[in-house]
């Protein structure tokens, strides 16, 4: 058994494509629409087989995003790189672009090299070699 896909809501749904198709080379399937329930979605297709569909919806309740408090639920997202050289470079990437390292590169206590940035709408995401 495979995890098909992870749905993650999102606020702005055209946005979040455009993160993920520019920073991690994702590609978007058409997007599909809903008029009767004003629900809107994209599949993410990623190189390894991977999917992440984004959603929008009038009114789904915004969860805390405050990244310092712990919750129960979705926790982070990890996206694999190619090599340490990689994962540095994309981190100073993000950071000239203007988004929020939320954990600097290091080694993890479970073996991982990773960096840890905030999406367009606070979510973490984590870099890992």
């Amino acid at each position: 058994m495979k995890i098909e896909h992870i749905a993650i809501w999102v606020e702005n749904l055209e946005v979040m494509k455009e993160f993920y198709q520019k920073y991690f080379k994702a590609s978007a399937g058409e997007k599909y629409i809903n008029t009767i329930k004003k629900f809107e979605s994209y599949f993410l297709n990623f190189e390894s087989g991977s999917r992440i569909e984004i959603m929008c919806m009038n009114g789904i309740e915004n969860a805390s995003k405050d990244v310092t408090r712990q919750k129960t639920g979705y926790a982070h997202l990890a996206m694999e790189v190619k090599s340490k050289e990689e994962l540095n470079q994309m981190t100073e990437i993000f950071r000239k672009d203007g988004y929020t390292i939320a954990g600097e590169p290091r080694i993890t206590g479970d073996g991982y090299y990773e960096s840890v940035i905030l999406d367009p709408e606070n979510n973490i995401i984590e870099l890992v070699f």
